[in-house]
Formats: structure tokens, sequence, C-alpha cells
């Protein structure tokens, strides 16, 4: 059997970590056993869906690596739906309500009023063929609800362990609305059964639904995959992530400068027993991944962890794979300028500042001009290495009789501007003399 995943999402917006965590699981735990990983556009809604949304959750996955082996878009699959739907009919599984939502709320207040769940009544499997014409007539259009089984369906979920549901305490579930298309229910399961997907992985909201799903299986003659919920993230903060997503979506991190395994490495392992550290590629995240590691524990997105985790890749980030993306940002920089600044890296786009510092002009802070002669005075010829630093400081210190902070942070401000960064033993013949020279007189060079 091969193992086969689906991500399945609703082009109706961008992707947030959220989204990106169970698309990265699904993807890891099909790569990890050698099988498939299908994406799905669940644009059955025809209205809300864009293809500007689809393109950007293409673009999105692209950026973390998670290629998809198959792609399939529901739009294009409403005559299997149509088809599902009137076998359903024919088995007497699939039946006719003609409830209002004003009707159906009214029904739920006074149920939860007498302390009762509020479970559809089946109400409408008593209506006459009369009743049925009567409503028509008024203008009525039917939705169409699955008729549940009254039985207990179990099933053993690869994250929440040992589940079991009651048919008769949940509501058949409405599959077709009132103008005819069809709810997310039908087609993702009719969808599931004809790509022979073998694990349905995704967030705990969507535990209520397996039991009816897994009838729903059954009734189309089909095997039911094996299920694994998530736990949904909440921030740093305990507080839940869906009033905050919009900050949180993919492309705003990717614009701000979130490394993509950044990202990976954080969501691969948030939740689980597994201790969260920088990978530099998916391949070794595969390697180690156990969807048994995941728990019942609501796991929490930290942006601060997010951040050390990109800053520590790119501290790593080997010269070659560095280079081009350097080359993007218009840095034609060679492996010891980028061993020199790698270290001071938040984000890579922070490379420009420093290249900037090395390459361009830079307005130079003197605090002290007296000072900075003096510094200029007994700057060595070049060439220069990275023993110039000490040899020029040490003479710096015998002309002006300073010492530790008040001999460096000076030289610092002087020569890049600002009171913090690379080491100055790996700058200064990277800046070069005539550069040092100009800024320790107070020019713009």
């Amino acid at each position: 059997m091969t193992i086969t995943v689906r991500f399945a999402p609703s082009p109706t917006g961008r992707l947030h970590v959220g989204n990106a965590r169970v698309a990265l699981i699904n993807w890891l735990f099909a790569k990890q056993a050698g099988g498939k990983f299908i994406l799905r556009i669940d644009d059955t809604d025809l209205e809300r869906s864009k293809k500007e949304h689809e393109d950007a959750i293409e673009a999105d996955l692209t950026w973390l690596g998670l290629v998809w082996d198959e792609k399939a878009n529901q739009s294009a699959r409403m005559k299997i739906y149509d088809e599902a739907a009137d076998r359903l009919r024919a088995m007497g599984r699939l039946y006719a309500c003609y409830e209002t939502p004003e009707e159906l709320d009214y029904k739920r207040k006074r149920q939860l009023a007498r302390g009762q769940p509020p479970v559809y009544d089946r109400a409408a499997l008593t209506l006459s063929e009369s009743d049925r014409a009567k409503l028509e007539e008024e203008g009525r259009r039917p939705h169409w609800r699955f008729k549940l089984e009254e039985s207990d369906v179990q099933w053993n979920d690869l994250v929440r362990g040992p589940c079991h549901y009651h048919a008769s305490h949940l509501s058949d579930p409405v599959l077709i609305r009132a103008d005819g298309t069809a709810l997310y229910t039908l087609p993702s399961v009719v969808d599931d059964a004809e790509m022979a997907v073998t694990h349905v992985i995704r967030g705990e909201d969507h535990v209520t639904n397996t039991a009816a799903q897994i009838q729903l299986f059954q009734a189309l003659g089909a095997t039911p995959p094996g299920f694994a919920h998530l736990p949904l993230l909440v921030g740093a903060d305990g507080q839940g992530l869906s009033k905050r997503l919009g900050s949180l979506s993919l492309g705003e991190l990717r614009e701000g400068g979130t490394e993509a395994m950044a990202l990976n490495s954080l969501l691969a392992h948030l939740g689980s027993s597994d201790a969260i550290t920088a990978f530099q590629d998916l391949p070794s995240l595969v390697t180690g991944f156990d969807i048994g590691h995941f728990s019942r524990a609501t796991p929490r997105f930290d942006p601060l962890e997010l951040a050390h985790l990109n800053a520590k890749l790119l501290h790593e980030l080997p010269f070659a794979v560095a280079r081009p993306r350097l080359e993007a940002l218009g840095i034609k920089a060679d492996e010891i300028f980028w061993n020199a600044v790698r270290g001071n890296l938040a984000k890579l786009a922070d490379a420009a500042e420093w290249w900037k510092v090395c390459r361009a002009e830079v307005e130079p802070v003197i605090e002290d001009q007296d000072f900075a002669a003096t510094a200029a005075g007994v700057l060595p010829a070049e060439p220069w290495s990275v023993d110039t630093w000490k040899s020029w400081t040490q003479a710096v210190q015998a002309a002006s009789q300073r010492k530790g902070r008040e001999l460096f942070h000076p030289l610092r401000l002087a020569l890049t501007g600002r009171g913090d960064g690379p080491e100055l033993k790996t700058l200064l013949p990277l800046i070069g003399r005539d550069r040092v020279l100009a800024r320790l007189e107070g020019k713009r060079a």
C-alpha cells in the first residue's frame, strides 16, 4: 500500500502558519514512508474561491519546499459528487429537508433550553409526499442530509489515540445545499476515496466530523482512511491565533525575511516530544520524523522562537547556498565577506547593510575628533589581513592611552556608523585603507 495524504486548502485567502503546519506534517508523513502528497484545492465555494488565492497557495507551498506529487481542483469534479449524491439517495441515506435557517436555529435554542443536545430531530423524514409538494409550492427548495446509522463509530487516531462517537449524539450532516451545491463533507469523502488517500491528517477542529465521515465512506463502499487530529496552534501567550493570523500569513513572513527552513524547523516539531532545532533542508527533517511523537497538548507558536531559528540558520548557511541569494540582492560578495557578516544576520537582507559598510558610502560617527586623528595617524599601510585590527588598535592604545570600550567603541562608530556588528578584525580588510582613513576624518566614504 502506498501511503497517500492530501493537503486540501480552500482558495479563499492566504495560507497562515496553522495551515503550513498541517501541510508540512502531511508532507513529512508521506515522504518518510516513501508515499504521495496530493494538493487538492477545495474550491466548491465558487463565489468565495479566487484564482489569485490558489496561485498564492502554490507559491507558499513551493517556498516551503512542499512539492506535491499530484494536484486536483474540486471545481472540476462536480459531476462526480452529483453521482455520489444520487447513489446515496437511491440507498435512502440522503434525504430532503425543508427547514429554513431560522427554523433550525429556533429548534436548537429550544433543545438547549430543555438541556437537550442540539441534534437534528429528523422531522423531514416524517413528511408525506403532499407535505413536500406543498412546501415546494411555497418556493422552498430542499437541502439534503446524510442519514447516520445509530451505531458507535470508532477509530484509532494517530495523535489522540482510541476515539469513538455514538452517531445518535450527532446531527445528520447536510451534504447538499438548497441551491444544489455540495458542502465540504461530500466532496472531501468522495475525493479521499477516489484518490486512495490512506491517512487524513488535519486540525482537531475536524474531529467531531470524523464519525459522520467514516459512515459516509462506508455508505459509498470505500474503506475509511486512518485519521490524525493535531491540536490547534495558540500564541506564545496561550491565546488563540484566530484573530491574529493575518500577520502570520506565509506571504508576510516570507516578505519579512523569514527563512523557509526556519519555519519548517519550528512547525515540524512544535507540539511533539522532539527538540526544536534548526534544520538546513527538508530531507534532514524527513529522516527523524514520527507522527507518533505528537501529543494532545496545545502547541504555542512564538515569533521570537522563529526569529531565533531564522538567525541560527543564517549563521550556519554555507556560502555556496548563500551566494545566489546574495547576488539577487545585488551583493557580489566572496566567502570572506559572508563568513565575516553571517554571524550577525537576523535575516538575509541584513547582509546588504554590511555590504554597504564594506563597499559603499557610510556616514561616520565621530565622538572625539582628536582621538580619530590619533587613530588615523597610526593607520598601517596595506596589505591588510585579519591581524591588522589587533596591531592597529595596539598602536592606537599606545598613542592615546585608551583601552577597552573607550578605545574600541569610537573606532567602530567611525568605521561603520554603528555601535555593534561583526568583528572589526574581519571587516577592516574588506573596508580598505582609503575608506577607513576618510571615515576617521569624518568624511562620508
